[in-house]
């Protein structure tokens, strides 16, 4: 899948919120039916699927992606907490003598605000995996979780877990270039984070500017905020970059322009670099201390691979 398919893949997943991109929380919980009927296993308390458990027993998942929930959403489903009470239960998991918050968070903190003493509950037998899927499948399908949390969310799987990518995507039904790709997104420069956080730059936005080195990220960020550039126009600049066609795109970090003559020293470490990881690896000096080590890949294959060998060096 290359990139431009990629991007549309995202694109039509972001517009598509009911289509589930995951197994289901049915799936990953064994098929158990969903409705306030179904029956699980008993709780520390004897407590039932539907049984109401006080609030201040319910402790937050610890695999929760979301790390932020919006203000006036929380307000209005506060509102209709009280007006309607809670009509669909959370999911929950015994815990030493309390339980963990598996599905509903949103749920539970609105419940809280309203005043709501105890909230209805199913309570199911769940290993810490099982929660970490759960918690990734039931907030891929909401459009207000941004791309990187959605990345932070896959990385912490794989190493707390310790599985490959290719096994994390088909526990959740995805496609292993989806999980890959956005992993890939970690890798942006701090500013280039906060500005996809803030919604200020989309996720193609940063996609396109993932090959550049942090002070051309940091600046083209800026420029993409400043002029309103398109993902096809910011993939434009890059590539411009990328050629040296247009070197005032992007004012380097010391003001430098002109990079200090290669050694053969720098070329003899460049070889190397190429036979290690079977790739034209590519170093591109700025001044005498700084510079980068371009590493392209060619199929998602070829990146996984990769990214082993850097692994196994680490």
């Amino acid at each position: 899948m290359d990139e431009q398919q990629f991007d549309q893949n995202i694109e039509q997943q972001e517009q598509a919120p009911r289509r589930r991109l995951g197994r289901g929380l049915s799936a990953l919980l064994g098929n158990q039916n969903n409705d306030n009927d179904g029956q699980t296993n008993a709780s520390p308390s004897g407590a039932t699927s539907t049984d109401e458990i006080h609030v201040d027993l319910i402790e937050r998942n610890p695999f929760q992606p979301r790390k932020e929930f919006a203000a006036d959403g929380l307000r209005e489903l506060a509102e209709s907490i009280q007006k309607q009470g809670v009509l669909q239960p959370l999911i929950v998991r015994p815990f030493e003598d309390r339980y963990q918050l598996i599905a509903g968070e949103r749920r539970l903190i609105a419940a809280r605000q309203s005043g709501r003493e105890t909230i209805p509950c199913r309570v199911i037998e769940a290993d810490d995996q099982t929660v970490c899927e759960i918690a990734i499948d039931e907030n891929l399908k909401r459009r207000d979780l941004n791309v990187l949390e959605k990345a932070e969310a896959f990385q912490d799987y794989l190493e707390r877990f310790q599985c490959s990518v290719e096994e994390l995507a088909g526990r959740l039904s995805l496609d292993r270039s989806t999980v890959s790709n956005m992993i890939r997104l970690l890798g942006l420069c701090e500013e280039a984070k906060i500005a996809v956080r803030e919604e200020k730059i989309s996720a193609g936005h940063a996609r396109a500017i993932l090959s550049l080195g942090e002070p051309e990220q940091r600046a083209i960020c800026q420029k993409i905020q400043q002029e309103s550039l398109s993902v096809r126009a910011t993939e434009k600049a890059v590539k411009e970059i990328q050629q040296g066609d247009n070197p005032n795109v992007v004012p380097f970090a010391d003001g430098k322009s002109s990079a200090p003559e290669r050694s053969n020293h720098i070329d003899s470490i460049e070889q190397q670099l190429r036979e290690q990881f079977g790739a034209k690896v590519t170093i591109k000096l700025k001044t005498a201390d700084s510079g980068q080590v371009m590493i392209p890949f060619n199929s998602n294959d070829d990146f996984e691979r990769i990214l082993q060998t850097l692994r196994r060096a680490a």
